[in-house]
């Protein structure tokens, strides 16, 4: 008698054991390794992809029925897998008969001769589709999740979270690759006494039109604008040195006059106006990245103590 559980012959013969394997949901399968050839695949996947039972010739066909995005790195797997002895799943899409996909997960087990020899693969493929849709969901409420811990709630730019993480990343690729880091501190002036003239709801509306207009200066994908407090902003600028970030600073300014928004209860401006604190460095590893963010703070007060609507810049000194 095979030694064989899914030997058409003894299939055949044990009614009992035929009918409970293709019964279950699982569709069961056996490939002979020699020949590549299926000795036997159950007949729910005639339900379950569309292709009649007699068409499951080889592993050719089961690989022709795979989706050619998941075709190299499943069959690469399994094979290697299979030649080791080493039992294995792997999670693919199956070609259906109409034309679709479904998602299959191949549970196999590599059957031994005495010598060590493989002599046959056997397995249950199972259908996962239902998983996969769940996963797919929860990934996407996952990355939903983590764009809104990025985004500030008011304004939908960065928020301090992502500035932080950026500006602590660009200033280690400053370091390694000896570029400019440039980095640009936001306060709107008086902006208390305009929420006090003004109220809360128009007080939002203001950040929230300032932190698009700071965006549209910022042309570069990698450039970063982001809401650092209440009505402060920071921009973090790599790979610019300081007459790129003063010439970003002076867009602002120029375009903040602009808006013409205004400002009864500015002492300094009919309109709101902004202060600016302007750094660039190329630091090193004797250089610390929450100095120099102290020290681009400087430049802003410097900003608001000699009479605010304007910017201070200066590039700091290298450490030798």
């Amino acid at each position: 008698m095979s030694n064989n559980p899914f030997d058409e012959q003894q299939l055949s013969n044990d009614m009992f054991y035929k009918t409970l394997l293709e019964s279950t949901l699982a569709i069961p399968w056996s490939i002979d390794w020699a020949t590549k050839q299926f000795s036997y695949i159950g007949p729910q996947i005639e339900k379950l992809l569309g292709w009649e039972q007699s068409s499951w010739k080889s592993v050719q066909d089961w690989a022709d029925r795979m989706h050619r995005d998941d075709r190299d790195h499943v069959l690469n797997y399994c094979v290697s897998q299979s030649i080791a002895g080493i039992d294995h799943e792997a999670d693919y899409r199956a070609l259906k008969a109409s034309g679709g996909y479904c998602w299959i997960r191949d549970v196999v087990h590599v059957v031994r001769k005495e010598n060590g020899e493989v002599e046959r693969l056997v397995g249950f493929m199972f259908d996962i589709s239902e998983r996969k849709k769940k996963e797919e969901e929860l990934k996407a409420l996952h990355r939903k999740l983590e764009e809104f811990s990025y985004k500030d709630g008011l304004t939908e730019i960065a928020n301090r979270r992502l500035f932080d993480d950026f500006y602590s990343r660009e200033w280690d690729n400053a370091i390694r690759e000896q570029k400019h880091l440039s980095v640009i501190l936001i306060d709107i002036d008086f902006f208390k006494q305009y929420n006090d003239f003004n109220g809360h709801i128009i007080g939002d509306a203001c950040i929230k039109q300032i932190a698009q207009m700071l965006e549209s200066c910022c042309v570069r994908p990698r450039d970063l604008v982001a809401r650092y407090g209440g009505e402060e902003f920071a921009i973090v600028l790599p790979e610019t040195n300081l007459e790129g970030a003063i010439q970003i600073a002076d867009n602002i300014l120029r375009m903040m006059n602009q808006a013409n928004l205004p400002h009864r209860a500015s002492p300094i401006s009919e309109n709101v106006s902004l202060s600016l604190g302007v750094k660039c460095i190329c630091p090193t590893e004797k250089d610390d990245k929450i100095h120099f963010l102290n020290m681009v703070d400087k430049n802003l007060f410097k900003a608001k103590q000699t009479g605010r609507k304007r910017f201070v810049a200066d590039e700091a000194k290298i450490t030798v």
